[in-house]
C-alpha cells in the first residue's frame, strides 16, 4: 500500500530526530538545509518543510527565518504539557501547585545537597543571587525562583525531577499573585538557607529548609484568600 502524504511527514520527522540523536546534537546546534535534508531523506522539499514544522509544534526544532532550522532548548517539552491553562478554577489549581511542592521539593532538596557537584553549586549560588539582585529591582522574580527550584532539581542528577519541577514552577508564576514585598527578607532568609544546607551538603537541614520555605508560601497563600 502506498504511503500518505501525512504517515511521509511523520516518518521523516522521526528520521530527523534520530539525525538529531544520531550525531549528537544539542540545543542551538543547526540542523542541514532542506535540501541537504530531502537529499538524505530520499524524500521532497515539501514532505522536509512539514516534517521540521511537526518537530516545531513538538518543541524539538526551531526554526529561524532565513537561517535555518535549530535544535529547540526546550526538549521537546510542551510549553504547557500538563494542561494547566484549560483548568477553569485557578484558584484551585494553585492550591493544588503548592500542595505538589510541599509534597516533592523536600525530598528533592535532601537530594541535592547528597548528589550535588561544585559546578552544580556554582550554578545554584549564582541563581540564587540573580534571585536577590531581582527581589532588590522590583516586584515579580518568579522566572529567577523558578530558575533557582530547576538548579535544586538539577542537582538531584534525576532527569524526571529535573524536567518536572520548572513545568509547577511556571505553573504557580502564571497563576499567582507573587510575593508582597514586606515578605522579602523572610524569603530571601529562607533562599538562603536552602543554599547553605546544599552546599554544606546536609541532606535533613535542606529538607528543613525548602519544607519551612514552601509551607511559609503555601499558608500565606491560603491566608490571601
Amino acid at each position: 500500500m502506498r504511503a500518505t502524504g501525512q504517515t511521509r511527514v511523520e516518518k521523516s520527522s522521526e528520521d530527523i530526530l534520530q539525525y538529531i540523536k544520531d550525531h549528537n546534537l544539542t540545543a542551538g546546534d543547526k540542523l542541514p538545509t532542506e535540501m541537504e535534508l530531502s537529499k538524505l531523506l530520499g524524500v521532497g522539499r515539501n514532505t522536509v518543510r512539514e516534517a521540521l514544522r511537526l518537530l516545531l509544534s513538538r518543541n524539538i526544532v526551531v526554526i529561524r527565518q532565513g537561517a535555518g532550522s535549530f535544535v529547540s532548548d526546550k526538549n521537546g517539552i510542551s510549553d504547557d504539557p500538563l494542561g494547566f491553562f484549560m483548568v477553569d478554577d485557578r484558584k484551585k489549581l494553585i492550591e493544588d501547585l503548592l500542595q505538589a511542592r510541599v509534597i516533592i521539593e523536600p525530598q528533592i532538596a535532601s537530594i541535592a545537597a547528597q548528589n550535588r557537584t561544585e559546578e552544580e553549586l556554582a550554578r545554584l549560588e549564582e541563581a540564587l543571587k540573580n534571585v536577590e539582585q531581582a527581589m532588590t529591582e522590583r516586584s515579580n522574580f518568579s522566572v529567577e525562583d523558578g530558575e533557582f527550584h530547576t538548579c535544586i532539581a538539577n542537582c538531584t542528577h534525576n532527569r524526571v525531577i529535573a524536567e518536572l519541577i520548572p513545568v509547577i514552577t511556571k505553573g504557580i508564576a502564571e497563576f499567582s499573585s507573587g510575593v508582597k514585598k514586606q515578605e522579602y527578607q523572610q524569603t530571601l532568609v529562607s533562599h538562603r538557607n536552602i543554599f547553605i544546607a546544599i552546599r554544606d551538603q546536609k541532606p535533613i537541614e535542606a529538607g528543613q529548609a525548602m519544607s519551612y520555605h514552601l509551607l511559609y508560601n503555601q499558608n500565606r497563600y491560603l491566608q490571601e484568600l
